[in-house]
């Protein structure tokens, strides 16, 4: 840990020219205000919330021809539900408060024409019968303190309970400390499986409510590939009362099976098999799954095998039929299909990964990608369809704008009433007088062109030269570089800007971009690499565009991944970057959990190279510019062992370095008061100290 000299210690008692003093008490009052100014606004973003847009909650007529919204009226204490006409957006003359609409919280069927129910008690799952008005416990499926249940479904006729059951009692446990007396704090145990361990053993049950039995479905706990223990997707009744649909991955996720499994009899029955070298599975559960449509006979699933995430059409036996959206481009995430109109709903953004718009294609494979959201509006694009998708709830926001929901009619997106338009947020950002975001494409080599955005202070003057910060995430969960209200820290990054800093923020290959299978899977074996390099490839290639960006200072930060990949940058490319602030990072990836990190990079007994290259661990003696690692002492994610191994060496290593635990946080660092604001006026803090903010 860096110990700071305290050199102004002798001015208390030597006697110091009056020119001296009252420069010090110039800065120690700049200091005060742009300490007072920061902090004040990030409590107006983390505590007050005044950049959050109020939620706009709405729900459908049954047959789509209206629809309700819960509003607060003037002078109303409670908010109610107000219905409207979905085709003229008028007022309906019906109104429900909502404590008369809430919905149970128990998993229990409240449909009339079935008696059956069921709830999780003591640990065990309990099938319950309405009889005389009371529910009586019928039937229990045996759990326990280390086995749960979760993703019930009745089967159509009501008369068959499908099940998962989830047994961690052979996961080992870590043990973590409850703060409670401070001189004797309790103890925590909590199931935690690390890389290369046992993970959750799955099972899927069926109840039968009239012979009340349980069936195990036979899933051999042993993947075609050879992998002990396997995870799962969709388990859902496949359209009737006979058959389960069970979508199951492999351990590394690099094999996905659709499997139709028959309770009475026994049967599994394989309709889709993906393998990839790689991994099989679509955007981090996205888009998992499949849509059956003509009645069950077909089936509309997600899949990168020919390179891109596209739709592909399968009758019921598992014959492909056809690829519903060819092209070079990637759904994003799936939506509804309109099978009287003949049309599957998607969102892409084929000629901009930064954003996000409605499309459809039709189911028969004729006629060419229509896009439904308007050609003039940029950003990211949600709906909420209507039942029979001829209206949807539209949410729009830019990352300079935020949200605004309306009702439109589809397909010609024509709007019918704004039902919420965040003017007091736009208002509010506007009275702050930042300068709009750019977003630009930098190209490092053929073919590869990395998504960037650039936010720069109020008063900026593209004659000088600014201090960068650069925000990195970099790894396969997300992006960072969106043109989405609030996106990438966005708001903290704003008052970043009006401490003098240019903010840079790049998307390098591996992150989940709309940009191919071959872009994301490009860090497949080692997380942190090909980030690192594409990193300082961009910002290099990016100060050669931009003038402004100087590259004698430059500092980098993120959060979790990012944070792994700050220390990766700091460590590796010490001539480039002077300051460095690592946030919950995990500079051991082999001690992270297995569900995440075996995705993309095995066990180290099958990778130990790609393991050694890809921990900041192995390249700490490169580190030469401040350093400053935050981390919470609750931490369940990236656990503060996985961090403290990085302490050691670097004390070891002799290396001066700054670190910071907040008690008991978990991974957002976001328990106690005002501990959002902290963090980040700490963060600010150290930038202020170590990477000189004026422009030059």
């Amino acid at each position: 840990m860096r110990v700071k000299p305290i050199a102004l210690f002798a001015l208390s008692i030597l006697p110091l020219p009056a020119g001296f003093v009252s420069l010090l008490s110039a800065q120690d009052k700049q200091q005060d205000r742009w300490m007072e100014s920061t902090q004040a606004r990030l409590k107006q973003i983390y505590d007050q919330n005044l950049f959050r847009p109020q939620a706009t909650q709405t729900e459908w007529s049954e047959d789509g021809t209206s629809l309700r919204v819960l509003e607060r009226s003037t002078g109303s204490s409670r908010p109610q539900w107000k219905w409207y006409e979905a085709s003229t957006g008028k007022a309906i003359p019906k109104v429900e408060t909502s404590s008369q609409v809430t919905e149970t919280q128990d998993a229990t069927d409240t449909r009339s024409d079935h008696s059956w129910s069921f709830n999780i008690r003591d640990q065990k799952l309990v099938i319950q019968r309405q009889v005389e008005g009371k529910n009586e416990t019928q039937f229990e499926v045996p759990g326990g303190k280390d086995i749960r249940f979760y993703g019930m479904t009745w089967s159509p006729d009501h008369q068959q309970l499908a099940f998962i059951q989830s047994d961690q009692t052979h996961i080992r446990k870590r043990v973590m400390l409850v703060p409670t007396d401070p001189s004797y704090p309790g103890i925590r145990e909590s199931h935690f499986a690390r890389v290369g361990e046992e993970i959750a053993t799955l099972r899927v049950g069926v109840v039968d409510v009239r012979s009340q039995s349980v069936t195990w479905i036979p899933l051999d706990p042993v993947t075609s590939n050879g992998q002990q223990g396997f995870y799962l997707g969709q388990v859902e009744w496949a359209g009737n009362s006979e058959e389960l649909l069970i979508e199951k991955l492999s351990r590394f996720r690099d094999q996905r099976q659709f499997l139709t499994a028959r309770p009475a009899t026994g049967e599994l029955k394989e309709i889709f098999n993906e393998v990839n070298p790689a991994w099989a599975i679509s955007s981090q559960g996205k888009n998992l799954g499949l849509i059956w449509i003509k009645d069950g006979q077909q089936f509309i699933v997600i899949s990168e095998k020919d390179g891109w995430r596209h739709a592909f059409l399968y009758t019921r036996e598992g014959e492909e039929l056809r690829t519903l959206t060819p092209g070079d481009y990637d759904i994003i995430e799936r939506g509804p299909v309109d099978e009287v109109a003949g049309f599957f709903y998607f969102y892409a953004s084929p000629e901009n990964g930064t954003q996000k718009q409605l499309y459809r294609v039709r189911l028969d494979g004729q006629g060419k990608l229509e896009r439904i959201t308007p050609e003039s509006l940029g950003g990211t694009h949600s709906y909420r369809f209507s039942p029979k998708l001829d209206f949807a709830i539209h949410t729009h926001s830019t990352i300079d704008s935020p949200p605004v929901v309306s009702l439109v009619s589809l397909p010609n997106h024509k709007t019918i009433k704004v039902l919420q338009d965040n003017q007091a947020i736009g208002s509010l950002l506007k009275n702050w007088n930042v300068a709009a975001t750019e977003f630009v494409s930098i190209e490092t080599q053929p073919d590869v062109g990395m998504d960037a955005l650039i936010m720069k202070p109020r008063d900026f003057d593209p004659e000088k030269k600014y201090p960068v910060l650069i925000y990195v995430y970099g790894e396969p969960h997300g992006q960072t570089v969106l043109d989405e209200w609030s996106a990438g820290q966005s708001l903290f990054h704003r008052v970043i800007t009006d401490l003098g800093y240019i903010v840079v923020s790049i998307d390098n290959r591996g992150t989940p971009a709309p940009k191919g299978a071959a872009w994301r899977r490009s860090i497949f074996g080692s997380l942190g690499p090909l980030s690192t390099e594409d990193q300082a490839d961009a910002i290099e290639q990016l100060a050669s565009m931009k003038p402004y960006i100087d590259l004698n200072r430059l500092a980098i930060w993120g959060w979790s991944g990012g944070g792994s990949n700050t220390l990766n940058a700091l460590f590796r490319k010490p001539d480039l970057y002077q300051v460095g602030i690592a946030v919950v990072p995990k500079p051991q990836p082999h001690l992270y959990n297995a569900w995440f990190q075996e995705i993309y990079m095995r066990t180290r007994e099958v990778n130990s190279e790609g393991y050694r290259q890809s921990a900041p661990l192995h390249f700490a003696e490169g580190l030469e510019g401040k350093l400053l690692m935050v981390t919470g002492s609750g931490e369940t994610n990236t656990h503060i062992q996985i961090i403290e191994g990085l302490v050691d060496r670097l004390i070891e290593l002799g290396k001066p370095f700054d670190y910071m635990v907040y008690p008991n946080r978990n991974h957002g660092l976001s328990e106690g008061p005002v501990s959002r604001v902290h963090v980040r006026m700490l963060i600010a803090r150290y930038l202020i100290e170590n990477l000189p903010n004026e422009p030059r």
